[in-house]
């Protein structure tokens, strides 16, 4: 099966109880069809007492047994939890941009784009070595407060 038409058959379960194992996630959604992987990822940290991080994917063998989960199971309630249901969406490639795992100012390009140098600061042209004055702009206010109209 391609990897495209896994993630199709494939639900993202959120919500869940920390008691919840494979075994009970698997027969909660076994009634809507044959149900090839249960998977439950780990928590990235080995010192944590969960036994995973909260959620976890339930791969069907037929797109559309995957469709007739989310419609019978968002929502619902398993281990006195309200558990979210929805289609698995693809994983994320380190390179993406927003929302990737790295910091916006590391990725390719950007202290170009915004014009900072070497020193960490923004290069607009007035850099007379005195630091800016942040009550510049504000000599004709009377008094604190928005203004009258």
């Amino acid at each position: 099966m391609s990897d495209q038409s896994r993630q199709k058959a494939t639900v993202y379960v959120g919500g869940l109880d920390p008691q919840v194992t494979e075994t009970a996630l698997h027969d909660a959604f076994v009634p809507f069809g044959e149900i090839v992987d249960v998977s439950l990822p780990k928590p990235e940290l080995k010192s944590s007492n969960d036994s995973h991080r909260g959620f976890g994917y339930v791969e069907f063998a037929l797109p559309e047994d995957c469709r007739e989960a989310i419609d019978n199971m968002d929502q619902s309630e398993l281990y006195g939890r309200v558990i979210k249901v929805n289609q698995a969406k693809p994983q994320k490639s380190a390179d993406e941009k927003l929302g990737s795992r790295t910091a916006i100012w590391e990725q390719e390009g950007y202290a170009a784009k915004h014009n900072i140098g070497d020193g960490d600061e923004a290069m607009d042209g007035e850099d007379d070595g005195k630091p800016e004055d942040p009550m510049q702009g504000l000599e004709g206010l009377a008094e604190a407060g928005p203004r009258q109209a």
